[in-house]
C-alpha cells in the first residue's frame, strides 16, 4: 500500500502500462514484418533452404504471440499497483479503464493476427 497520496504514482503507473503497449506493438510490427519477409523471399525465389520459409514463419508468429502475452501481463501488473493505492492518488473521475482497454485490444488484435496468418500458411 502506497501512502504518498499523490495521484502522480497512478500516472507513472499509467505510463509504464502504455510503455509496454507500445513495446507490444513494436513486437507485433516486427513480427509480421519477419513472417511476411519469409513469404517475400519465397515469392521472390530467393530463398537459399527449403525450410527458410517456415523459419520466418514460427519466428514471426512468436514475435507476436510474446507481444500479446506481454500486453496482458502489463494488464495484471497495473491492475495490481491501482488496487494498493488510496484513494487521494487517484484523481476523481479519472477513467483507469482507458490504458487497459487499450492493451486488451492490442493483446486481442495479436491474436486474431496469428490465427489469421496461421489459416493463411500453406
Amino acid at each position: 500500500m502506497s501512502y504518498l497520496d499523490d495521484p502522480r504514482v497512478l500516472f507513472a503507473a499509467e505510463r509504464t502500462l502504455l510503455a509496454w503497449n507500445r513495446t507490444a506493438v513494436g513486437l507485433i510490427t516486427l513480427g509480421f514484418v519477419i513472417e511476411r519477409f519469409g513469404l517475400f523471399l519465397t515469392a521472390m525465389d530467393m530463398a537459399n533452404t527449403p525450410g527458410q520459409r517456415d523459419f520466418s514463419f514460427f519466428i514471426g508468429m512468436a514475435l507476436i504471440a510474446l507481444a500479446s502475452l506481454l500486453s496482458l501481463v502489463s494488464i495484471v501488473q497495473f491492475r495490481r499497483v491501482v488496487r494498493r493505492l488510496s484513494e487521494q492518488e487517484i484523481p476523481p473521475g479519472y477513467a483507469l479503464w482507458c490504458g487497459t482497454a487499450a492493451n486488451l485490444t492490442l493483446a486481442i488484435l495479436g491474436v486474431l493476427l496469428i490465427v489469421y496468418l496461421v489459416r493463411g500458411f500453406g
